[in-house]
């Protein structure tokens, strides 16, 4: 993983410090200040059309429904392929297609940092067993943000939904609370400040979505675990001190 990240490294200082780029030393400063998407935007521009914005292809007029098929096969990108691919796009000057490859081998660094934090997830919680279809690892492909891991756990009538991100509108508003003086001395019906590892956070509860505890921790990331059916805010509690959020915290390179 360090290779990794040090080879992405070291090609995003080529793109942006190599003399052949035409931009002013100016602009260079700017874009090194930026977060890396839009450091890559600016480095290399827009591309003309992205996937998102290819154009649809014109709709079938049959009648028929599609009864087989395996649907597809997501595969994550090859990260040491799209680091070669972007060092060749780069020496070609062709630097639409070095933004590309960079975005996806971000994409894949940041897949493989989901996958690694899912296979320390506890395999079962409480006596609830680990939902394998449901593991979900989403990624932005891009400056570890939007970075999304999540596992459920379920037995017949009761669920524990566990997920780690970097949602910046989750986390601001849950540290807006937090950090709010206005619940300094009050609890707000159905959520109070709690401290769970040292660390503060949140526990809600509602009545059709049970407790949430949700509990930020490092630069930008955030831990949270909703049950369903949990008799009490200590059952849940304890559910979720079978995470550890320091090696979670070290997998994603926070401080």
């Amino acid at each position: 993983m360090k290779k990794y990240l040090f080879l992405l490294n070291l090609i995003l200082i080529l793109l942006i410090s190599a003399g052949q780029l035409s931009y002013s030393q100016g602009v260079l400063k700017k874009v090194k200040e930026k977060a890396e998407d839009k450091l890559i935007d600016k480095v290399f521009g827009e591309d003309q059309k992205t996937e998102e914005e290819a154009e649809t292809p014109p709709s079938s007029s049959s009648s028929m429904s599609n009864t087989r098929g395996g649907g597809l096969v997501t595969t994550p990108p090859d990260v040491m392929e799209n680091i070669a691919g972007a060092e060749t796009a780069y020496k070609d000057k062709n630097f639409s297609d070095a933004r590309y490859f960079v975005r996806q081998a971000m994409l894949g660094v940041e897949m493989e940092i989901g996958q690694n934090i899912l296979k320390d997830f506890p395999g079962s919680v409480k006596g609830l067993n680990t939902v394998p279809e449901e593991d979900k690892v989403t990624s932005g492909g891009i400056g570890f943000s939007g970075l999304t891991i999540e596992r459920v756990y379920r037995s017949s009538d009761q669920e524990l939904r566990v997920t780690v991100a970097n949602d910046a509108i989750l986390l601001a508003s849950v540290n807006m609370y937090l950090s709010s003086s206005a619940y300094a001395t009050s609890t707000e019906e159905n959520q109070k400040r709690v401290t769970f590892k040292g660390y503060r956070g949140i526990l809600q509860y509602d009545e059709s979505s049970g407790y949430t505890l949700s509990v930020p921790f490092g630069q930008s990331s955030i831990f949270v675990a909703n049950g369903i059916n949990f008799a009490s805010e200590q059952e849940i509690m304890s559910a979720a001190e079978e995470f550890d959020i320091e090696k979670i915290k070290k997998e994603l390179g926070e401080q």
